[in-house]
């Protein structure tokens, strides 16, 4: 078992605490920036990969997949080899498949290096957030977070800067190389330097709900990412796909019912700041957060007709917020605690998601857009530590491991909800605005002024009319993203209301 040696793994100088975190934390900054870097490059894949949008879209689900599975077993892994034994793992193979992402011909191959790349990123993620923790003392938890919020809200928001310019002045697979030399010299520098656990504790794994719980998240994640494309509830795939993730969680249910041995301890929920703690992160980063994580790179470049390298220049004015009020935010934690510093973030959060971000436009000046996504970046930066701080105090010290699998598994299922969610309503009010434009139109003045551009252009009547139909059809996309937006930013309202009952148990319990 763990016991009181490992408890105190934070009895270090201020120096090895400093090398430890850095190189753990390089770790975790690498493997999340391949989830929103990679983004930028699939459109350039059809070419060399001889496929079409539809498959290179299969090289982001499956890393999608892939990871998500991975968490279910980090657990288990941690408990039986060690954190740093399954964070080297971790490493080693997410440079490797990055190798043979980077020197990939075909669509199949490049999928294969991803499954590979998406388990070894949950390996990743899991251990460098028990082994960050684990460095730091009680009194310095928040900042322990806030620097690893760095990783988690930093990195996916310096992505598409990073991909854009190694897109733009290299090629596609320097965003795939880069990551090699990187995990060597991580691999080295871990082996050499940091600390090695003492004490495991062997346990045995529900193989059974392992299968179950994986078969119904393989489900719910294709079903979501590939929603859209398929028209959601008119396609027989997605009835399919949805019926197969709700059988597959109550048989996982039903598995964990009659077992003995448990995959998930559920008992951890019935900490209410522990189960609030996880609402407020899936509804609030998954639901709300990613949406304008997905939407405002899009934004800069279908709206405000950016290259891909400036849109991401644009981006990294927000990141650079998160960035800086990321340990910000730990020491607040530290200082007033966590649940007062959620509230903070959760306000300056609600604020930015309905008050500013709904009025970016096409007729928004550059500079004012950027401008009015820095209260984002600064929301989101005050909001990762505190609320992982909550969580994992308010779990048992044994069963940190498993809190954080939780936290990174709503992390992806809520994400991949917001990112649909994002998608279809997205493509429903630029429906709705295309419907409406048309049916308030004078249509003789609008047949009078086409014909005035056919004459001024000397072009055909049917090119002529192709030109309007587009300007249409972009006005109503850039109208549909007012929408969009606040329908991302009423999520964050329903998370917020379990940052409210954070406070209301506190006062019943003094009442009481």
């Amino acid at each position: 078992m763990l016991q009181s040696q490992e408890n105190n793994s934070w009895d270090i100088g201020s120096k090895e605490r400093a090398i430890y975190t850095f190189i753990v934390m390089v770790g975790a900054f690498m493997a999340i920036l391949d989830t929103t870097v990679v983004d930028v490059i699939v459109p350039k894949l059809t070419a060399p990969l001889a496929t079409d949008m539809y498959g290179v879209q299969w090289i982001i689900t499956s890393y999608m997949i892939a990871a998500a599975i991975g968490l279910l077993v980090c657990e288990y892994l941690i408990k039986r080899f060690g954190s740093k034994s399954i964070y080297l793992i971790g490493v080693f193979f997410f440079a490797l498949a990055s190798f043979v992402c980077g020197i990939s011909d075909s669509l199949a191959m490049i999928i294969a290096a991803r499954v590979v790349q998406g388990a070894a990123e949950a390996l990743i993620m899991v251990t460098s957030h028990v082994m960050v923790f684990s460095y730091f003392p009680p009194h310095q938890k928040g900042l322990a977070m806030g620097i690893f919020a760095l990783g988690v809200s930093f990195a996916p928001a310096l992505g598409p800067t990073i991909g854009g310019y190694l897109t733009e002045y290299y090629n596609w697979r320097m965003v795939f190389f880069i990551n090699v030399p990187i995990g060597i010299l991580l691999v080295i520098a871990g082996w050499i330097y940091l600390p090695k656990e003492r004490f495991f504790e062997k346990i045995d794994i529900n193989f059974v709900s392992l299968f179950f719980l994986s078969f119904a998240t393989i489900a719910l994640l294709i079903m979501l990412s590939k929603g859209q494309q398929l028209g959601w509830f008119s396609s027989v795939m997605i009835g399919v796909l949805l019926f197969v993730a709700v059988i597959g969680y109550l048989l996982y249910i039903l598995s964990e019912i009659s077992f003995k041995k448990k995959l998930i301890d559920f008992s951890l929920f019935k900490n209410s700041d522990f189960t609030n703690g996880i609402f407020i992160y899936f509804f609030i980063l998954g639901f709300s957060m990613y949406q304008y994580f997905y939407l405002l790179p899009i934004y800069y470049e279908h709206i405000k007709g950016l290259p891909t390298l400036q849109a991401g220049i644009a981006v990294f004015a927000f990141a650079l917020f998160i960035g800086i009020f990321s340990p910000v935010a730990g020491i607040l934690s530290d200082k007033i605690g966590a649940k007062k510093a959620i509230a903070i973030a959760t306000v300056i959060y609600l604020f930015t998601a309905l008050f500013l971000l709904p009025h970016l436009n096409y007729y928004t000046p550059l500079m004012q857009a950027v401008l009015l996504t820095i209260p984002f970046g600064i929301g989101m930066g005050m909001f990762f530590a505190p609320v992982t701080v909550l969580i994992l105090q308010s779990a048992p010290q044994n069963k940190s491991e498993l809190a954080i699998v939780l936290m990174d598994y709503v992390r992806f299922v809520g994400g991949s909800f917001g990112t649909a969610l994002a998608t279809n309503n997205m493509e429903y009010f630029k429906a709705m605005h295309f419907d409406r434009m048309s049916e308030i139109q004078n249509r003789e003045y609008v047949d009078y002024f086409l014909h005035q551009i056919q004459s001024l252009l000397e072009a055909s009547e049917e090119i002529v009319k192709e030109m309007f139909r587009n300007f249409e059809l972009f006005m109503s996309y850039n109208y549909g993203f007012y929408n969009t937006f606040m329908h991302a930013g009423y999520w964050a309202v329903v998370g917020s209301l379990f940052v409210v009952a954070l406070f209301l148990q506190r006062s019943q319990l003094c009442e009481s």
